[in-house]
């Protein structure tokens, strides 16, 4: 309750006094043995008092009011913190920065508005303040890039979609250094933010540094509270996995996430630190500790272990979970299990499910096996060659050696006949009068077509999507099924087009283009460099009929 002195500040500083508004101001400020502590009501006073003139308030209100009192302020405050910026108060520009860049000053901020903000930004962080050196790093950031992205607008307006160019390598550098100092002034903030810029940029061993102390005291705190791993944060989850995989990663395993296996000390905390992030449905700690507990590897090699068998069962039910979260890995190292002969559910059939599944959530590695595997059994089935190079092409485009090899095995692409070169020239004069044998010449030309194949083919049958399938045995003895692979966009619009030309279009000898015999002399004809081509194909085409 207030005394009596209190009282007459109170009485005073409604009657609009000056020095009773700072004095009361200041009590709510601190506290007192009449009046609690309340940084709200002391704005309101102080503000009262600044508005009559008085510096001191200024300065008490830079000095004492931080950023989140300021902002819900009901009347705009950033001037006198910009005044007391202005007499050298560090702490009231770096709330006068946060005001100015968050948009609540008062009116958008211009240019100059925003320069002061980063001025008054260096000045604290220069003076040794943590939020400062922080709050410089993350807003220098976004003011580069949008600085980039709107100079990229204007110089290119008719290409808006252009990935802007990034913040020169000065720039980044001083960003990085502030961020850093402020992470080692021990600001949490910074920290993570260090933290997440570790791990985005792939320094896993500069994370695991960082990141090991605070994940060790995060296990020693839930030490001591019952609720133990249900008292986690979504961060602190990260922080616990991410630590985790950085540690498996920076100690030279070639897969992180399943280096559980080794029996010294940190791999033991390794293990910790990813049974509590699975126990809060971390999708990569599942996937780490199924892989434990099946003791292998993700392409089901097993690993060296210094105690302790394979548990397949609590391994499923661990990796299915990370599966459900959308980790393809976990699909494929279920495969792996399901093929394995120790297994006693055994099951090639849900092996390859999960094999699918994988490969169609972009696992490379599953795409190979997927793609192999469809080769290997092409002769229980004809068109698996094509669901083979379907799995084959998906991962060669993600940088996969083995998988480029093997497609440029399975369907290699031929070198076109003498006849396409000439043939292809002629397409244009054709296009009018012979629509589709100008068609046919250029798709002979695009893939590499015998003379024979691009009479003959059907053209809405061969295509596949991915690639052609070239099969004229039918009308042409001599030939082989092979498949080409369409390897670029110009490809694929080129074929679009020429596959809607054909749509509704009987290719057969009994069609608008006649018998393979008038479809030769017809070439023969239009394009007469193509007589010497192939020489011989009127007499193989009768002997197959």
């Amino acid at each position: 309750m207030a005394n009596r002195e209190e009282l007459a500040l109170i009485r005073g500083a409604r009657a609009g006094r000056a020095q009773a508004q700072l004095d009361l101001g200041t009590l709510y400020l601190f506290g007192s043995a009449g009046l609690p502590k309340s940084l709200p009501t002391a704005l309101h006073w102080l503000d009262r008092a600044a508005q009559q003139g008085s510096a001191g308030a200024c300065q008490l209100i830079g000095t004492h009011i931080p950023f989140d009192v300021a902002v819900q302020s009901q009347r705009p405050v950033a001037c006198w913190f910009e005044q007391a910026c202005d007499d050298g108060n560090l702490r009231a520009g770096l709330v006068l920065a946060q005001l100015i860049l968050g948009g609540h000053g008062g009116a958008t901020p211009g240019p100059e508005r925003r320069e002061k903000a980063f001025r008054a930004l260096e000045a604290g962080a220069a003076a040794g303040l943590a939020e400062a050196q922080w709050l410089l790093s993350q807003h220098r950031r976004l003011a580069g890039a949008l600085t980039v992205a709107s100079e990229a607008h204007v110089a290119s307006p008719a290409a808006p979609l252009a990935r802007p160019a990034p913040a020169p390598a000065p720039q980044r550098t001083v960003d990085a250094r502030w961020l850093q100092r402020a992470a080692e002034s021990g600001l949490p903030q910074g920290q993570l933010s260090q933290l997440d810029t570790d791990w985005e940029e792939g320094r896993l061993a500069a994370y695991a540094q960082r990141a090991l102390p605070l994940a060790r005291a995060l296990v020693r705190q839930l030490g001591t509270t019952p609720r133990a791993a249900s008292g986690l944060g979504a961060a602190d989850v990260t922080l616990l996995s991410r630590c985790a995989r950085a540690l498996g990663a920076a100690a030279g395993d070639p897969d992180a996430d399943g280096d559980a296996g080794r029996s010294d000390t940190l791999g033991a905390e390794m293990r910790h630190f990813f049974e509590l992030a699975a126990a809060e449905h971390d999708a990569h700690a599942q996937f780490a500790v199924g892989l434990w507990c099946a003791r292998m590897q993700v392409d089901g090699k097993r690993i060296a272990v210094g105690e302790g068998s394979a548990n397949f069962k609590k391994a499923i039910r661990w990796l299915t979970l990370a599966g459900n979260q959308g980790l393809a890995e976990a699909w494929y190292a279920l495969s792996r299990i399901y093929v394995k002969p120790e297994f006693s559910q055994r099951n090639v059939l849900d092996a390859q499910r999960y094999l699918e599944r994988a490969a169609e959530m972009g696992y490379r590695d599953a795409q190979l096996e997927c793609g192999n595997s469809a080769w290997r059994a092409r002769r229980e089935n004809e068109n698996n060659d094509v669901r083979a190079v379907y799995w084959l092409q998906k991962a060669a485009l993600q940088g996969c050696p083995l998988a480029a090899t093997a497609l440029h095995k399975i369907a290699p692409r031929c070198d076109g006949a003498a006849y396409t070169e000439t043939g292809a020239l002629a397409a244009y004069e054709l296009g009018g009068a012979h629509p589709l044998l100008a068609a046919r010449l250029e798709l002979a030309a695009l893939f590499g077509l015998t003379r024979a194949e691009a009479l003959l083919l059907d053209v809405t049958a061969a295509d596949q999507g991915h690639c052609l399938v070239i099969d004229i045995r039918g009308s042409y003895g001599r030939s082989k099924r092979r498949l080409v692979v369409i390897d670029s966009m110009h490809e694929r619009h080129a074929l679009d087009r020429i596959v809607r030309l054909f749509d509704g279009v009987d290719c057969g000898p009994s069609g608008p283009e006649g018998n393979y015999r008038q479809r030769l002399y017809r070439l023969k004809t239009l394009v007469p460099e193509s007589e010497h081509a192939e020489l011989g194909e009127v007499e193989a085409y009768e002997m197959a009929a």
